[in-house]
């Protein structure tokens, strides 16, 4: 093969080169203006289920009968418990005591204190038909980090529903002094 049957080749080699290489730059370029997705921590369902068994237990062992509902972050279930006996309202209070505290990402007890408080704040019932501000919901936070809400109903007064969630948080390691039904931590 002469010269002139091998320019054609070496121009053709020298274009792959140079297109593999304008490749590669663009590939370096484009991973330096990358930026990373975001993350968020997820609450395992071992953990969830772990924590509604937790507060009904807690509820049980001082004779009352309730349900306990725990949701993700955006406010969907993700573990319900129900204690034989517990009222059939029990399954609806403890879901939107849940979602309440996951969605404001605070304890209804400190919600209904801020609502009685300042009239202003009347609307925050009003929201949409899952927002329920009576004390039993508390949001979850593992290591600072928010992953949902866990809200139980059918105590005889929400303080004793918010105390029987404080135990379902407990039996998973949430951070429970940030939750404190007066809103102080």
């Amino acid at each position: 093969m002469s010269d002139t049957d091998r320019t054609p080749l070496i121009r053709l080699a020298g274009l792959c080169g140079l297109f593999g290489l304008l490749l590669t730059l663009l590939a370096i370029a484009g991973a330096a203006f990358a930026k990373p997705l975001p993350t968020m921590s997820v609450l395992p369902l071992s953990l969830a289920q772990k924590a509604v068994l937790a507060a009904v237990s807690a509820c049980s062992a001082d004779g009352y009968r309730v349900s306990a509902a725990l949701v993700n972050r955006n406010g969907v279930l993700k573990a319900f418990a129900r204690a034989d006996g517990a009222g059939p309202h029990t399954v609806d209070s403890s879901h939107h005591k849940a979602y309440t505290a996951a969605s404001l990402r605070e304890s209804t007890a400190k919600l209904a204190a801020l609502i009685a408080e300042h009239a202003e704040l009347q609307a925050l019932r009003d929201m949409n038909a899952s927002i329920l501000i009576l004390a039993g919901g508390l949001p979850i936070r593992i290591a600072g980090e928010f992953v949902g809400g866990i809200g139980v109903g059918g105590a005889p007064g929400g303080h004793l529903d918010e105390r029987c969630a404080r135990a379902g948080l407990k039996a998973i390691g949430a951070d429970i002094k940030a939750v404190n039904a007066a809103g102080k931590p």
